[in-house]
């Protein structure tokens, strides 16, 4: 059973998106300010949030950031059209993805449940025991953990995902399209930005100076890839 925490100030679109995702594997509560939805956090288990970003006494965005600063919760910003400042500033401060309205009954059921099916993988779901390092980077995909020289990293699912994916493929260029339709398993419409806030916020939590990565590098004009290199 899943807990799923639906925040807009719309209760009609509270009310449609209880109805997109009516499961018999979901508990759904709903909160209307960003204040209420931290409330609603710290006394349920949240395994994911749905997140307007316009919303009266604390927006999406202050909400989201509080958020980040005690879980990894996967967290879908509603976004309306025109809003793409807001869809970046969200993924910046550490949203998963965003769902624009007006919403599509399909593509809401299948973010939630990719994002969950993530996030409960790296909280410790069935995987097969393998490990991938490059340099001081390691990724115990049996424990779910990223180490960097040893040291414990906390990262979100989304990040953890794309780290996977390049780490399985040390030197092998993947482009943000490349990237969004393994990572979130839809199609790559507009993913470029989307893709190059999540490598940023690795490299942020990877790379001694995320200005000059040993890692994690830019392939201008093609993508990202992980490096082979020799530890410093």
């Amino acid at each position: 059973m899943y807990n799923i925490l639906i925040c807009d100030d719309e209760k009609d679109i509270v009310n449609a998106l209880k109805i997109y995702l009516a499961d018999p594997g979901y508990t759904l509560f709903e909160a209307y300010t960003g204040r209420e939805a931290l409330g609603m956090m710290s006394r349920r288990d949240i395994h994911l949030v749905l997140m307007d970003i316009m919303m009266p006494e604390m927006d999406g965005i202050s909400a989201m950031v509080k958020i980040r600063e005690q879980s990894n919760v996967p967290v879908i910003l509603l976004t309306a059209k025109g809003e793409d400042t807001d869809k970046i500033l969200g993924l910046n401060v550490g949203a998963d993805d965003y769902i624009t309205k007006p919403f599509n009954p399909v593509e809401v059921a299948a973010r939630v449940k990719s994002q969950l099916r993530r996030y409960m993988q790296l909280g410790g779901g069935q995987a097969s025991p393998q490990t991938f390092r490059v340099g001081g980077i390691e990724l115990d995909d049996l424990q779910k953990k990223v180490t960097l020289d040893g040291e414990s990293v906390s990262l979100t699912p989304t990040e953890y995902d794309i780290l996977k994916l390049l780490l399985e493929h040390p030197d092998q260029v993947f482009s943000p399209k490349e990237i969004y339709k393994r990572v979130w398993q839809d199609e790559p419409v507009g993913s470029e930005s989307t893709v190059a806030v999540h490598i940023r916020h690795l490299r942020e939590k990877l790379e001694i100076n995320p200005a000059e990565p040993r890692y994690l590098k830019v392939v201008w004009g093609q993508g990202y890839k992980i490096e082979k290199g020799k530890r410093e």
